[in-house]
């Protein structure tokens, strides 16, 4: 089975190149297919060359300004639009709803939230499933429930946000800075941090079965399948 999450196309669009390349990484870092462009002749391209599920806009950019290439991915395509703005005036944000945009994430942002907002709104779209199935095990992200051979695990919520990120990841080594990052929100190294959640939730998913968690020494753990 292939990665769920990698099916999903977004379209980073920002003129500023450290924020879009930032931004890019970090959702190729979460599983899905990305293109980053920097205005919006190259946004109205990518709609008929890249099809993207989601568009996420930065509100400032040279000639047409977000809440009018907003209007452009609503006339053009079916994409779901997340505003990237320091603006923060009631208008403002009136202005872009009446636009179409579906989301706003303000800026200076944390890179985790903004993944969580984009899962969520994929989610809703249809473009990521909310079930993962690894084996036997079942996670189901809108319910915030995982089973195992039809047992429900008891996870506490920062172990279910690691083991979701895990399957939405399935079969990749995921390093321990990538999970900080990802799952915590944390730039800062606290290998130890990891390491203590790992554990914990091996001991609650092999007690109903085979290991799932692997370590690549070196490289960071996989969620895979017992073969």
């Amino acid at each position: 089975m292939s990665n769920p999450a990698s099916k999903a196309r977004i379209l980073v669009v920002e003129d500023d190149e450290t924020i879009r390349e930032s931004v890019a990484a970090a959702l190729r870092d979460a599983g899905w297919t990305v293109q980053a462009v920097e205005d919006g002749e190259e946004l109205e391209a990518q709609l008929r060359s890249f099809r993207p599920h989601l568009v996420v806009l930065d509100w400032m950019l040279p000639g047409r300004a977000g809440p009018t290439l907003a209007r452009v991915v609503r006339s053009e395509s079916s994409a779901a639009v997340v505003m990237l703005t320091a603006r923060e005036a009631v208008e403002d944000r009136l202005q872009g709803f009446d636009a179409g945009v579906d989301d706003y994430v303000a800026k200076p942002f944390v890179m985790a939230e903004l993944v969580a907002r984009l899962r969520a709104l994929l989610r809703r779209i249809g473009a990521v499933p909310a079930v993962i199935e690894v084996g036997d095990l079942v996670v189901d992200e809108q319910g915030a429930v995982a089973m195992r051979a039809g047992t429900r695990l008891e996870l506490t919520a920062t172990e279910f946000r690691l083991l979701l990120h895990l399957a939405h990841h399935r079969d990749r080594v995921l390093s321990s800075a990538q999970l900080l990052s990802q799952v915590w929100g944390y730039d800062e190294y606290a290998d130890n941090l990891v390491q203590v959640h790992i554990s914990a939730l091996r001991r609650k998913l092999e007690a109903q079965g085979p290991r799932l968690i692997h370590t690549e020494r070196g490289l960071g753990y996989v969620l895979r399948a017992p073969s």
